[in-house]
């Protein structure tokens, strides 16, 4: 084992491993230690700190879970926008769960939205594939985190719309997305919604029922949804 595995297995909940386990179906039950969040994200706190971590960034894919956990902690605390970029584009491949896709949110990119959007534009167009997905997941994520509030117009829901994926963590991200829109931007994506050819049916249904679920939609706005 390496150190970081090592003192990861200290912190091992076997009722936790169980719990964690079943929520990412798609990483193998052996690879889940079962160490809680905020211990993961204490431990890349204080590695990126101490500075030593860029040998673990080339070490992917990781044996891990909670090993990609760590990594996206360190690369959400990166600074300098190119580099955090840079490791992005490295470790994305290599993700293969969406609970470590979702749980990154670099910090340098509230402020850096202009630069930012060509390369999530380039996320999200890219063919979706069992290597790609959780790529494309976090693209979609990174427009619903930055672009549907003060950055939004209106054709990033078409960019999104245009998304055609049989994946289904893709899918569920574009429901996602369309359900925060309703929330933030609800006279630009009723149309979308309204129109049944636009995002396919399965895509359109878990939108209107992640909206109806939703505590930042308007009863009102429910009650339309509802009908649709």
């Amino acid at each position: 084992m390496t150190e970081l595995q090592q003192k990861l297995f200290l912190f091992a909940d076997l009722k936790y491993k169980d719990f964690q386990g079943a929520l990412i179906p798609t990483v193998k039950e052996k690879r889940v230690i079962g160490v809680r969040t905020p211990v993961l994200r204490s431990i890349a706190k204080e590695w990126f700190r101490l500075g030593n971590f860029y040998d673990f960034f080339k070490e992917v894919p990781h044996e891990y879970f909670e090993e990609n956990q760590i990594h996206g902690f360190l690369i959400e605390q990166i600074k300098d926008f190119n580099e955090c970029v840079n490791e992005l584009n490295h470790f994305l491949p290599f993700v293969n769960n969406w609970a470590t896709s979702d749980q990154c949110t670099p910090k340098v990119f509230k402020k850096n939205c202009e630069k930012l959007l060509p390369i999530v534009s380039n996320w999200i167009n890219l063919i979706p594939s069992e290597k790609n997905e959780y790529t494309i997941r976090f693209g979609i994520r990174m427009f619903m985190c930055f672009y549907l509030d003060e950055n939004f117009k209106p054709e990033y829901l078409q960019m999104i719309a245009k998304i055609k994926s049989d994946r289904y963590y893709i899918n569920m991200m574009i429901a996602w997305f369309f359900a925060t829109a309703l929330a933030k931007q609800w006279e630009e994506t009723l149309p979308i919604i309204s129109d049944k050819m636009l995002l396919g049916d399965w895509v359109r249904k878990k939108t209107i029922q992640k909206a109806c679920e939703s505590l930042r939609v308007s009863k009102e706005h429910k009650q339309i949804l509802k009908k649709l």
